[in-house]
């Protein structure tokens, strides 16, 4: 199957799952006479919605290569009461929005990634941890306090210099590590699945969820969910073998220069968390 035919049959699938997520006592649609068989909105209750024929909705819930214009794809959005974040998968999906620069190899070069000048960023930004990713969740860069935080990376082969690999099958950051792992993992996921839309001649990408989904029940679980949701900022409960309990704030920030990178800065969220991680600092200075 080509790129383009999965592509068709996720928006598909897609706007069948958003539509059948909604409760149709809380949009205040009227009654209709016969009793309904399946959960969420009708077909023709989201064609309505939307202003356009059920038959358009059908098509497009048949991936029956229609090519839906942005006044569509707005109103799909507004009928599905898509979020931010689903609304740009809805576009990306669609191929209405321009994708994001990404070199021709699909992502950064880890070899150039350490040697530009967001890397030398980070390292002039310890204390605090922080990472570089590509939209793939590889990692590219890191100073010493985010290694000291989590794993020596330097020491991992590269295919697993990952923050999905690491989170789903690193022994190190376990359960035990992130103290809401089941939310670390979801958030993730969805914040992946919007990558994938927006990069959608990214081969690799596809290789890594795919085997992701054979390695993984819990990731292939999750990524059937078809969560989308980009990941900004939030905050991270974890319990490091040597420090104990450390909560975290993060702020994810792209770079205007290097639009297909994510920097990834962790902060102390309380004081203790703060004596945590400049006890990891100190630990690090005279290593």
């Amino acid at each position: 199957m080509s790129a383009n035919a999965n592509v068709t049959q996720e928006l598909a699938i897609f706007l069948r799952t958003r539509r059948e997520r909604l409760d149709p006592a809380e949009l205040r649609l009227p009654r209709r006479g016969r009793q309904r068989r399946t959960p969420g909105l009708r077909r023709e209750e989201v064609a309505q919605l939307a202003g356009v024929s059920v038959d358009y909705v059908v098509r497009l819930e048949q991936a029956r290569g229609l090519h839906p214009s942005p006044e569509v794809l707005e109103a799909l959005a507004r009928a599905l009461r898509l979020s931010e974040d689903e609304r740009l998968y809805l576009f990306d999906l669609a191929r209405q929005r321009p994708p994001a620069s990404v070199p021709q190899n699909g992502a950064t070069d880890v070899t150039d990634a350490a040697n530009s000048a967001i890397a030398r960023l980070v390292r002039a930004l310890s204390p605090l941890p922080a990472m570089v990713c590509n939209h793939r969740f590889d990692i590219l860069a890191w100073n010493p306090e985010m290694v000291g935080l989590m794993v020596d990376f330097g020491e991992l082969p590269p295919f697993q210099r990952n923050t999905i690999e690491l989170c789903l099958f690193n022994p190190v950051l376990n359960d035990d590590f992130y103290l809401d792992r089941e939310l670390v993992i979801r958030e993730g996921i969805a914040d992946l699945r919007a990558a994938w839309a927006s990069h959608p001649d990214d081969t690799r990408l596809g290789e890594l969820i795919s085997e992701w989904c054979t390695r993984s029940e819990e990731f292939a679980q999750l990524w059937e969910r078809r969560d989308v949701r980009v990941n900004g900022r939030g905050r991270k409960r974890l319990l490091h073998s040597k420090v104990g309990p450390v909560t975290v704030d993060f702020e994810v920030l792209t770079p205007h220069a290097d639009p297909g990178e994510r920097l990834i800065i962790y902060r102390a969220a309380d004081a203790s968390s703060q004596a945590a991680l400049d006890t990891i600092s100190r630990e690090l200075a005279t290593a």
